[in-house]
């Protein structure tokens, strides 16, 4: 797997890539939402890097011997903690963690894989407050 530098956008994109396909399941509702949450400007790089970043993560799935195409997250436990690692910046994390939120729920299912990103960044970022502050405050 490629490294990013630390609070890249990069990196940050990867994590947003890894979501997309942490279902088993690249589809054309999450690219379009994408486009419509304008990710790549929230991620601070061009429409084309983050299809870029993409397309090496998806490349790098790929070649690697640890890629399990089902329900399940795409990456071990290992690896997915290594690339939440690249993003420390509580900004960054949020932004991204919303972006993961949105793309996964965008089928109106969250699949296991797609829970095991969140969940872990979740927890490996100590953002548990907020993202119950944000189911609260959307239930009201």
């Amino acid at each position: 797997m490629r490294r990013y530098p630390q609070n890249s956008p990069l990196a940050a994109a990867r994590i947003v890539a890894l979501t997309t396909v942490a279902d088993g399941d690249l589809n054309r509702s999450e690219l379009a939402l994408l486009d419509e949450l304008a990710a790549h400007e929230r991620l601070g790089i061009p429409r084309e890097t983050l299809h870029a970043v993409m397309d090496t993560f998806y490349e790098d799935l790929i070649s690697s011997k640890q890629l399990a195409w089902a329900d399940s997250c795409p990456v071990d436990e290992y690896t997915l903690k290594e690339l939440l690692a690249e993003v420390d910046d509580p900004s960054l994390r949020r932004t991204v963690l919303d972006l993961c939120v949105r793309v996964a729920e965008v089928d109106g299912y969250v699949a296991e894989g797609e829970s095991i990103v969140l969940v872990t960044a979740v927890e490996q970022w100590g953002l548990q407050r907020e993202r119950l502050a944000m189911v609260a405050t959307d239930c009201s």
